[in-house]
């Protein structure tokens, strides 16, 4: 029997002994890991489209969500490893949201200043 036959014994094995509640799991983490993946896909075409090297925002929102689901899917599996690194991320996504988020606050206050001057004139 090769190697091939083998893993395959082993995968439908596998698949055959998950409950319901353990796909539930399963699809949960390909969903985050989807998420998370296409955080790169978005960051490439808006480079690409930039002709330059950019991070654009919904990159962060990505990283968050999808940082979240597999921190989510880390503690279910009880895999520290996973749940480190995941939870590590999740303070520099949230961090990168503020500054985004700030950053807004700040133009639209200017901005509401700058639109207000005229009339005090």
């Amino acid at each position: 029997m090769s190697f091939i036959d083998l893993w395959l014994m082993k995968l439908d094995a596998w698949w055959a002994g998950m409950s319901h509640y353990d796909l539930l799991w399963l699809a949960i983490g390909f969903g985050a890991q989807a998420l998370f993946s296409a955080r790169f896909l978005i960051q490439w075409l808006m480079s690409e489209r930039a002709r330059r090297s950019i991070v654009p925002e919904v990159f962060w929102y990505f990283s968050f969500v999808g940082g979240a689901s597999l921190l989510a899917y880390a503690i279910h599996r009880a895999d520290p490893v996973i749940m480190f690194g995941q939870a590590a991320g999740l303070v520099i996504y949230s961090r990168n949201i503020y500054f985004i988020w700030r950053e807004k606050r700040l133009l639209a206050a200017q901005h509401d200043e700058s639109a207000a001057a005229p009339a005090n004139r």
